[in-house]
């Protein structure tokens, strides 16, 4: 059942991808920018996200038991949004520490729904991979914050 949901609303996870790309394409083609543009930058990304990913959790209600786990990773990411955009004068630690801590509930996420659809899909294992990726990132985010 959840696959056709996620079929009926592809584009929101094709949404989703392109603000990540269009976010590195343009944080790795303009080194220059001063921190404050990149907190404002990771801001929009994180809010975006998490709008985007909220509102993918609502429009299940109703039709999967779980619609609150992609509304709380949705949610989790409107607030880390609204909160670096609110300060930008955040330091670097902090801001380390919030998307090192998002990107290990959204990993986690990724993980869980790639079993949950792993009978209904092919090659689910993708999905889960990016939620390994993305917590094991987390992990090392909050290891070793200060390593380039």
């Amino acid at each position: 059942m959840i696959i056709q949901i996620l079929a009926k609303h592809w584009w929101v996870l094709v949404l989703r991808g392109a603000v990540s790309l269009a976010f590195a394409a343009v944080a790795f083609l303009m080194p220059s920018f001063t921190f404050q543009i990149l907190v404002m930058m990771i801001g929009i990304l994180l809010l975006a996200d998490g709008l985007l990913a909220t509102w993918s959790g609502l429009r299940l209600r109703g039709e999967d038991d779980d619609w609150w786990v992609a509304t709380l990773e949705g949610l989790l990411g409107v607030g880390l949004g609204i909160a670096t955009l609110a300060n930008p004068e955040i330091s670097a630690a902090l801001l380390v520490t919030l998307i090192a801590l998002w990107c290990l509930v959204t990993g986690a996420f990724e993980i869980i729904l790639a079993y949950r659809i792993r009978k209904e899909i092919e090659n689910e294992w993708q999905l889960a991979l990016a939620g390994v990726i993305s917590m094991a990132l987390g992990i090392l985010m909050l290891v070793q914050p200060r390593k380039r």
